[in-house]
């Protein structure tokens, strides 16, 4: 039986979603100080006044409860599920009011994209986007990126009494040090490390090409944000393709990879255990997916006129394979190339790649590598079970934070999930055949949306269809919070407004 959302569970929602808001108007003050920096005026005006509104909001629902205490799960969820389109919607005002959008709703579908880390953008002459609008969009991501609630957390937002409610409420059951907070500081600590040394890297790649040194470190900062986070927003309009720079890319491919790791791995290795990543369950399936993969890919691009000669196919493909699989959305090619010159088994295995995504607690989106390797054993165990003799018990066991022993919970987890994604993916590309664009390209665009993977094929462009952006900004906040904790706080909201029946004693006395 699903409870009821009460008074007294709203007024504990709207006081963590204050602070949520609260902290929206400390992210922005990190655009309005760029904006301060490059004596950017304009934008200056807009992020006081985006900031005043976020203040505002945010200190009249802080206020809905003056004593906060322990979240109960009912309320965690609804605080999660709620704060992706909350922040989306405070974080697109900027956004909207530089001039760079054509409506309200397609600042709206980049800041959740933002948020999300789907990297898909409706924004309009990206190559003259002020330096203090463009550090929003990579301060969203990185927030985004690493989570909400860890961002929160590792920063005591919400105090330790409502940690490990919100924790694994937000997609996340694995924790890389048992304490709550500690995991959230380790994850904050390595994303702080990695991020500093590829702006050096790439500072001194964009220097070296002639760049201008302020803008040389902002792009490296932003790049090494996006590649890292798996976000895929990019500093200009032709995305990485922009920079025409074999190295670049190169470092940007290690970012991607290292983004698609869980942090539970990292701190494996932290301690100098390098056993954990080669033997992990999510580390074989990786492997084995990106090789058959590629090989596909590879065959698929050599029939292209474009990717002729082998040093194109390899640069260009295997970009885009990663990118691709590790949901981030930056791209070597254009969206036209796209289109006109893969061949539809490449571009059906940039799909498939987006649709299963990396590492369950890593930055990516997508079904995620341990879930398809649980089901993998599983079928493996089927198999072992058909062969055996009747009296025979099989028991299959993997590597993943210690060995375990695959039980039928995992196994029923891993399928549930499993088969939401793919019923999402089947029913947004029906979506977009019903809006009358290509069932190809239709099945493309929901596939990247709901993975949160960002490369498109040009049907989430300005002037979309209203209603099929909506379905857009609605699929990506659905992948990100992987179906659990959406379908929960929905059937909350059902029971909430579904009239309570008439007791008999109640009709009785009436």
């Amino acid at each position: 039986m699903w409870q009821r959302f009460t008074f007294y569970d709203l007024r504990v929602i709207g006081h963590y979603l204050g602070l949520l808001i609260l902290w929206s108007a400390v992210l922005m003050a990190v655009p309005l100080v760029t904006g301060l920096i490059f004596q950017e005026w304009d934008a200056v005006s807009r992020y006081l006044f985006s900031i005043g509104i976020a203040l505002v909001a945010g200190a009249t629902l802080r206020f809905c409860r003056i004593q906060p205490g322990r979240l109960n799960r009912q309320q965690a969820l609804a605080v999660v599920g709620l704060a992706w389109i909350v922040l989306g919607v405070f974080c697109s005002i900027p956004l909207y009011l530089s001039g760079h959008y054509t409506t309200f709703l397609d600042a709206l579908f980049d800041g959740v994209s933002g948020i999300t880390t789907t990297g898909a953008s409706l924004i309009v002459d990206l190559d003259h986007l002020a330096y203090a609008d463009n550090m929003l969009r990579f301060m969203m991501h990185l927030l985004g990126g690493l989570g909400l609630i860890v961002v929160a957390l590792s920063l005591g937002i919400f105090g330790k009494s409502a940690g490990s409610q919100l924790y694994s409420s937000e997609a996340r059951s694995e924790h890389v040090v048992p304490n709550v907070i500690q995991t959230t500081q380790f994850i904050a600590k390595i994303t702080a490390i990695v991020i500093a040394v590829a702006t050096v890297v790439l500072s001194t790649l964009l220097l070296l090409q002639g760049f201008e040194p302020a803008r040389a470190i902002l792009q490296a900062l932003w790049v090494s944000i996006s590649g890292f986070v798996t976000g895929g927003f990019a500093p200009m309009q032709q995305s990485i393709l922009y920079y025409h720079s074999f190295f670049l890319e190169m470092v940007t491919i290690v970012l991607m990879v290292m983004g698609s790791i869980s942090f539970v791995i990292y701190y494996g290795i932290w301690r100098g255990d390098t056993r954990t990543f080669f033997r992990d369950i999510e580390t074989r399936t990786m492997l084995i997916w990106i090789s058959v993969m590629t090989v596909v890919f590879v065959a698929s691009l050599s029939a292209s006129t474009l990717f002729a000669d082998l040093p194109a196919i390899l640069r260009r493909g295997v970009y885009m394979i990663v990118s691709a699989f590790t949901t981030t959305g930056f791209s070597t090619i254009t969206p036209n190339q796209l289109l006109a010159v893969l061949s539809s088994g490449a571009f059906l295995t940039l799909a498939l790649l987006m649709a299963a995504g990396g590492s369950a607690g890593s930055t990516t989106g997508g079904i995620k590598m341990y879930r398809i390797g649980i089901i993998a054993k599983s079928i493996v165990q089927t198999v072992k079970q058909a062969v055996s003799p009747d009296s025979a018990r099989v028991v299959e066991s993997y590597i993943h934070i210690g060995r375990r022993i695959l039980t039928s919970t995992e196994v029923k987890e891993a399928m549930t999930i499993f088969i939401l994604y793919v019923v999402t993916y089947i029913v947004g590309a029906l979506v977009g055949i019903a809006h009358g664009y290509d069932a190809t390209q239709s099945i493309f665009e929901s596939i990247a949306m709901v993975s949160n993977g960002g490369i498109i094929t040009g049907l989430a462009t300005p002037g979309m269809p209203p209603t099929l952006e909506i379905f857009y900004i609605f699929q990506m906040w659905v992948g990100r919070l992987e179906f659990i904790t959406l379908l929960a706080l929905v059937a909350q909201v059902i029971a909430s407004l579904v009239p309570r029946p008439r007791s008999r004693q109640t009709e009785t006395l009436s």
